[in-house]
């Protein structure tokens, strides 16, 4: 079948090129955040002479199994710093791009159902509005008029007690999105290349020089990791290690349904939440799996939880069908937030450790994440999130803002 049958068919929206034997820079990652960095050192810093590496299919990974929030209502000033830059990108990027992928800013509830809620909701809604975040706090009779749906009856076990709001929060299509920066990089010349798995590094003392993949020896000036879940394995190769845990993370969405449900409401108390995509389907998500490792699927025990709390908030849900479940792996530091920024070994850089925020960042890190690669030095956006934190000890603990995958 040709390209001119399928013009919007994802295969023929970039090349698949044979890899050359020398790029200026190497990605190795063809997820949101691999892509977004292709993009933005094209764009921002003229360097086209790169390639995007993928050991499978474009987008395989986290950036097709997640849940899609979009957000910047962090509590700390660097996390608000580089989200909220996130955000304003994220506004600006489906004309940028030229591609509707389906950013829809319904805004984000997070609810609150005890006193300790309230607190620390409120300390959040104060520290983002003087990081010139837009948040609000609701009381029960605004969450009941924004969420018709919602049970906020005190008669449950957890009651909801008000909410933050973050009204220019939202939700886009995933898929869509990785589609629309490959097509882009293809077209500045950025060689994406597929099933094209990376072996081992070579270094010249302490520099590395080239990478080894399925698909041969590639030579490159500089290469960023950009791979989730699996930068461990990676840094393990390139002979240093990772402050990060991988964890399965699971989703799930119902069958389609009518639109009911008008904006994306979490709970971290309860570990649940939800939202409706464009086509009609309930998507739920809860915490991650307690146990290390790289399977893409996760406990039933989690998927009955996250039903059982969901039917509690949401009582109209009661007899919606679950259509299928999904699995990341997401990859964790000891604060909860990312790690972006260089390595020990010389050109060589990290962008991992977002753990459950790692989609809503995908433009804000691949901004951040090229100018260090272009440049050797962080971003002021991302300086604070080097790798050297944890010898220092000036961690960036976002624990309450990831305690449910969102």
């Amino acid at each position: 079948m040709t390209a001119d049958l399928l013009p919007e068919h994802p295969d023929f929206l970039w090349r698949n090129p044979e890899p050359k034997t020398s790029y200026d820079a190497i990605i190795v990652g063809g997820g949101g955040h691999g892509l977004a960095t292709a993009y933005f050192l094209a764009k921002n810093h003229g360097m086209t002479n790169i390639a995007v590496l993928e050991r499978g299919w474009l987008a395989g990974g986290n950036m097709a199994r997640n849940t899609t929030i979009i957000r910047s209502n962090y509590l700390w000033d660097e996390s608000a710093a580089i989200y909220e830059h996130s955000l304003k990108l994220w506004e600006r990027l489906p004309e940028e791009l030229e591609y509707d992928f389906l950013f829809s800013q319904r805004g984000v509830m997070n609810l609150a159902h005890t006193l300790g809620d309230v607190r620390e909701s409120m300390r959040r809604v104060n520290a983002n509005q003087l990081n010139g975040v837009d948040a609000e706090w609701l009381d029960p009779r605004q969450v009941k008029e924004l969420c018709p749906i919602l049970n906020i009856s005190d008669n449950i076990r957890y009651p909801v007690l008000g909410a933050t709001y973050q009204p220019r929060a939202g939700i886009a299509k995933h898929d869509h999105v990785a589609w629309a920066f490959a097509r882009k990089c293809d077209e500045m010349g950025v060689d994406i290349i597929q099933n094209c798995e990376v072996t081992g590094f070579i270094k010249d003392g302490n520099r590395v020089v080239g990478v080894e993949t399925s698909r041969g020896r590639i030579n490159t000036g500089a290469v960023g990791l950009a791979a989730a879940g699996h930068s461990s394995v990676l840094a393990k190769l390139a002979g240093f290690d990772l402050p990060i845990q991988s964890h399965p993370l699971q989703a799930l969405v119902s069958e389609l349904h009518e639109p009911v449900h008008p904006t994306v409401v979490m709970s971290n108390h309860v570990h649940v939440y939800v939202s409706q995509a464009h086509k009609g389907e309930l998507v739920m998500g809860a915490g991650v799996d307690s146990y290390s490792g790289y399977g893409q699927r996760g406990s039933f025990h989690v998927i009955e939880e996250q039903m059982a709390a969901a039917v509690e908030l949401f009582p109209i849900f009661a007899r919606a069908h679950v259509l299928r479940t999904w699995g990341g792996i997401v990859d964790v530091t000891l604060d909860a937030s990312p790690i972006v920024g260089k390595t020990p070994v010389d050109n060589m850089y990290v962008n991992c450790g977002w753990g459950t925020g790692g989609f809503k960042g995908t433009p804000g890190a691949g901004w951040a994440f090229a100018h260090t690669i272009a440049s050797g030095e962080p971003h002021e956006l991302n300086a604070p999130f080097a790798l050297d934190r944890f010898v220092s000890g000036a961690l960036i603990d976002e624990h309450g803002a990831a305690a449910v995958a969102h």
